[in-house]
Formats: C-alpha cells, sequence, structure tokens
C-alpha cells in the first residue's frame, strides 16, 4: 500500500521523479568534486593546477581537471540538491539550466581547443564529451520527468 494517490506521475518518498533526479544528479557532482581532491582517484595529482590547460591531473585517468573545475563541480551539486530538494520546478530548472550550461561549457571547449589559454576549466578532449553526454542528459531528464508536473499540482 502506498500513500501517493493512483493519479499522481511518479510520487516516491513525498518527492517527485523530477525532484529525486535532481537530487541524485547534485549527489553525483558534489561527490565527483570531491573525488577530484583526492589522490589516486585523480592520476597525476602533484599537476593539478588551479585553472588553465596546463593541468594534467587525471579524473580517474580519463578526464582532466583543475582545482576550478572540482570546486564548480560541487558548487553546482550543492545547488542542484538544494533546488531540488522541496520543490519540483526548482528540479526542473536545475537539471534543464545547468544541462544547457554543461552542454555551452562542452562546445566552448571543444572549439577553443584543449590547449588553449581560454581552456580556464582544464578540460579535455574526453571531459568536453563526457559535459556534452551529462548536459544533454540533464536536459532531456528534466524535460521528460516534469511533464506531468501542472497535472500533478492540479489534482493534489
Amino acid at each position: 500500500m502506498t500513500t501517493a494517490s493512483p493519479h499522481a506521475h511518479g510520487v516516491h518518498f513525498g518527492r517527485t521523479d523530477v525532484q529525486n533526479v535532481g537530487m541524485g544528479v547534485g549527489i553525483v557532482l558534489i561527490v565527483v568534486g570531491i573525488l577530484g581532491f583526492i589522490p589516486g582517484i585523480t592520476t597525476q595529482y602533484n599537476s593539478l593546477a588551479i585553472v588553465g590547460p596546463n593541468s594534467t591531473a587525471l579524473f580517474l585517468g580519463i578526464f582532466q581537471v583543475s582545482i576550478l573545475l572540482n570546486v564548480v563541480q560541487a558548487l553546482i551539486g550543492t545547488l542542484g540538491l538544494v533546488m531540488s530538494r522541496n520543490n519540483p520546478m526548482g528540479a526542473r530548472n536545475f537539471l534543464m539550466g545547468f544541462g544547457l550550461l554543461y552542454i555551452v561549457l562542452s562546445v566552448y571547449s571543444l572549439i577553443v581547443g584543449v590547449g588553449s589559454m581560454a581552456n580556464f576549466l582544464s578540460m579535455n578532449v574526453m571531459g568536453a564529451w563526457g559535459f556534452l553526454i551529462l548536459g544533454v542528459a540533464m536536459l532531456c531528464a528534466g524535460w521528460l520527468m516534469s511533464r506531468h508536473l501542472a497535472d500533478d499540482t492540479n489534482t493534489r
């Protein structure tokens, strides 16, 4: 027996699906931001720079990271957790807004090139493609999971 009404679209633990996904993405981004500072998980840790393409540290041995990128990931994750916690529209806005930001950052990184000083986040090609995939997934999740929000709020 559940406490969610039969007409509710994806209400679990008192939160909507879009909130649960927004909080999950936020938690993952916080964890990734923190893990980027741990030697061993981040290879070539001695070359971790504050900003720019000179940082050759690699998260999981694949994704080039810098101190700025790790901090930004953790901050975006924290913001996502806060935005998603109590409000389905906040979760939707987090997923779609920051999904779009990740897409823009990935395209920017691919355009300016890995070795360019304009690559201020220190992203390599794998990081840019990772951001693109994450951004598209966040954008799609925000849109797909919030289609019924108006129906849910009108029938409660």
